[in-house]
Order: structure tokens, then C-alpha cells, then sequence
């Protein structure tokens, strides 16, 4: 029993070592990335449930064996650890703040209020359950023939509207596995609930699909998001787009290739700008023009090969699927978010992309830096992801009521001037 004891609170150790301090390298990516994603997220819980096992084992058992003690101390070190992870998930709301008001102005950043950082007790009791009494969804409504990978959802409010802003929402998944059931949910509900429109969309997978079958999917969806609008009450003149880790990335090449004729075969004349952009730890270097070198790893590995295809050439195709490549002076307001522990997608490569699009862009970009935020840090409600809610809630209400249907802030380029990043 002593040995498990201690084996539990060595393991409990390990994982609160990796959130604040995600292992290194490559080959053990996924493995600190998935550990350190949901022991940061789910750092309360956690601590509850290791402050439970350490009061039942001292009171059946004691502090009788040298093992008992070393368990004691490892246990409350891994305590130390998570309470440290909740402290950086409740000091979110300073960062995302700040984002806010050095892009678009204090005024505009403090909205209705500041945002709430008090825990949010109901949810993280539950943090799979996410519902919402207020939001219809409508499920798999095919926005192109090609079978389950040409459908979206829509989400709605119970209570019908006229010119209702449109949130297409695109999943991640490295573009080879994922589906719209399972991202972007808290903030879909949270914008539904406001009156919004959203919707997630499904879109080709490789290696079947190669690049720009993601892309030229996610524009027919905006085209017919565009042509339906009416039948939800949604204003077609408005949609943002937002996703995360590969749906950042497409986020992002949406928002950066407006009415591109070259990725919109059959469909050229179709008007498919964005008025916003919000992407989430996204890729945005596909080529290694920053020459980051987790990027250049990615870069070289077999994922590249498989998105692109076997017979893309370098640097002419890699850059053709590279956000950091598609700058332009027009580009829509961004919010971008991203992970300062991030182990799958670095964070010099968001820090960069946003240093780059801020010296093209005539509108507001915005950058938060999530201080002890892994990758997918807003996939389920959390301490971190309540409050990143409320921030890009925030950033899309004041996007509505600030740009014109051309992308252009009324005042184009407030909050630009001398700007740093968060």
C-alpha cells in the first residue's frame, strides 16, 4: 500500500513538473503536450483529488514507514506545483486584458466591465458537459456533396433575429484527423447565447486530401454561409472565422486570401472576405521562413509530405499554405492566442507572425500570451478557457460594431502605434 502511495504521489509530481515545465524535444511532443494540457486545465481538480488521497492514506496508515513521509512531501511538492498552474490560469484575464487594450483601446478592452476572473465553480464541476439552455443546434446540414466531410453545424439561439453576425468556427488536428463536434464549443455557446451565428464545419482530411482541398472547403463553406444566411436570421455582410492548431492555421489562411480566384475553383466570383480573424495556437509558418527550429523540424517531417502531398516542391508549395507568406495591408483584425508552454505548435512562431502581420496590417492585431497555457488550453471549460472566452467574446462584439464589410476598422489602425507584444 505504502508503495503505491508513493508511486501515486510521484506520478502526481511528474505531471505538475511537465505543466510548468513541458519536457523538451521532439519525439516527446505529443506526450508533454497531452499530459501538460490536461493537468493545466484540470490543475483543481487535480489538487482536490490529491488532497484527498493524502488525507485517507494518513488517516488509515500514518506516517508509520519512511515512505509515508517521502509520499507526504513528494505529494505536497506536487501540490505546490498544481496551485502554481491554477495561479496562471486565474491571471489570465491580465494578459488577455492587456492584449485588448493595446490593440484597441482601453476603452473598447473594458467593454461592459472588466473580465471575471472569480472560479467558475458549476463548470469546472463538470467541464465535458457543455450545454447551454438558450443555444439550438442543428447538426450535420451538408454545405457541399462530398459526404460527412462537407458538413457543419449551426448554432443558434432559441430566440429568433435579423443580422445576427456569423462565427465559423474550424477544428484542428494536425489536418489529418478531427471533426467539428469536438472544438470551439465554449465559444460557440458563449457567442450563440449573445445572439450570434455560428457554425463548425468538417473539411477534407489528408492524406486523402491535399493542400488546398482544406482551404478551398472552408471558402465553399463561407460561400454558403453567405447564400443561407436568411435562414437563421445571420447577416452575411459579417463573419468571422476562428480555430485552432491546423483550424488556426486555416483561420488565418481564410482571413488572408479573400477572394483569391486561385482557391476558389467554380465559385471565383463569390465574395468570401472575413470581417475578423481569431486563431488559437495556430500554424503560421509553413515554410521555416522564420527559421524557428521546432518549425524546421516540423517542416522537414513526414506531416509536411502528407498535407502537401508527395510531389510539393519546395519553397513554391510550402508557401502557398503559409499564413506568415499571404500578409496583406487589408488584412481583418486579428486576435491571436497562444500558449507560452505550447509543446506541439512554439510559441516564437505565433510571437513572430504577429510581429510580421503588425508591420503590414492597417487594422488592430492582437496578441495575448498565455503565461502556463499548453496547446488546446480552450478546448473544455477551465479556469484559463472561461476567461479567454470572455476576451475574444469581447474582441468579436467590438469587431461587429467597428468594421465595415470590407474588413476596415472605422479607425483603421487605433491601437497600432507602438504596440509590443503581450
Amino acid at each position: 500500500m505504502t508503495d503505491r502511495y508513493l508511486l501515486r504521489q510521484t506520478a502526481m509530481l511528474g505531471l505538475a513538473a511537465n505543466a510548468i515545465r513541458p519536457l523538451p524535444g521532439m519525439p516527446l511532443s505529443p506526450v508533454s503536450f497531452f499530459s501538460g494540457w490536461l493537468t493545466s486545465e484540470l490543475a483543481p481538480q487535480l489538487l482536490g483529488v490529491l488532497a484527498v488521497d493524502n488525507a485517507v492514506h494518513l488517516a488509515r496508515h500514518g506516517l508509520r514507514r519512511r515512505g509515508d513521509k517521502a509520499g507526504l512531501t513528494i505529494g505536497a511538492l506536487a501540490g505546490a506545483g498544481l496551485a502554481a498552474s491554477i495561479a496562471a490560469g486565474r491571471g489570465t484575464h491580465q494578459e488577455l486584458t492587456r492584449a485588448l487594450e493595446e490593440a484597441i483601446g482601453p476603452d473598447a478592452a473594458a467593454g461592459d466591465g472588466p473580465l471575471d476572473s472569480t472560479v467558475p465553480w458549476r463548470k469546472l464541476a463538470m467541464p465535458f458537459r457543455m450545454r447551454n439552455a438558450d443555444v439550438v443546434r442543428e447538426r450535420n446540414i451538408a454545405y457541399t456533396p462530398t459526404g460527412r466531410r462537407g458538413r457543419l453545424d449551426v448554432y443558434h439561439h432559441r430566440d429568433t433575429g435579423e443580422r445576427r453576425p456569423i462565427l465559423l468556427q474550424i477544428h484542428g488536428g494536425g489536418w489529418v484527423i478531427g471533426n467539428k463536434d469536438q472544438q470551439g464549443i465554449p465559444l460557440m455557446l458563449e457567442m450563440a447565447s449573445r445572439g450570434w451565428v455560428c457554425a463548425a464545419v468538417n473539411y477534407p482530411l489528408s492524406p486523402r486530401a491535399h493542400w488546398p482541398d482544406h482551404l478551398i472547403a472552408i471558402k465553399r463553406a463561407v460561400a454558403w454561409l453567405r447564400e443561407h444566411a436568411v435562414d437563421y436570421g445571420a447577416d452575411p455582410d459579417f463573419i468571422a472565422v476562428t480555430g485552432g492548431s491546423a483550424g488556426g492555421h486555416l483561420a488565418a489562411m481564410l482571413a488572408l486570401t479573400a477572394n483569391d480566384p486561385g482557391l476558389q475553383p467554380g465559385f471565383a466570383d463569390t465574395d468570401t472576405s472575413i470581417q475578423a480573424c481569431v486563431p488559437h495556437y495556430g500554424v503560421y509558418d509553413f515554410a521555416g521562413e522564420t527559421g524557428i527550429k521546432a518549425v524546421r523540424q516540423r517542416v522537414e517531417s513526414p506531416l509536411s509530405a502528407i498535407v502537401l502531398g508527395r510531389n510539393a516542391q519546395f519553397p513554391r508549395d510550402y508557401l502557398a499554405a503559409s499564413p506568415m507568406a499571404h500578409l496583406r495591408a487589408d488584412a481583418p483584425p486579428f486576435f491571436v492566442l497562444h500558449g507560452e508552454n505550447d509543446s506541439l505548435v512554439p510559441v516564437a512562431e505565433a510571437r513572430e507572425f504577429v510581429a510580421r502581420l503588425r508591420e503590414v496590417s492597417r487594422n488592430p492585431v492582437a496578441y495575448a500570451e498565455l503565461h502556463g497555457a499548453q496547446h488546446a488550453f480552450d478546448v473544455f471549460p477551465s479556469l484559463r478557457s472561461v476567461q479567454a472566452v470572455q476576451a475574444v467574446a469581447r474582441f468579436l462584439e467590438w469587431s461587429r460594431t467597428t468594421v465595415d464589410n470590407e474588413g476596415a476598422t472605422v479607425a483603421a489602425g487605433a491601437g497600432q502605434e507602438g504596440m509590443g507584444l503581450a
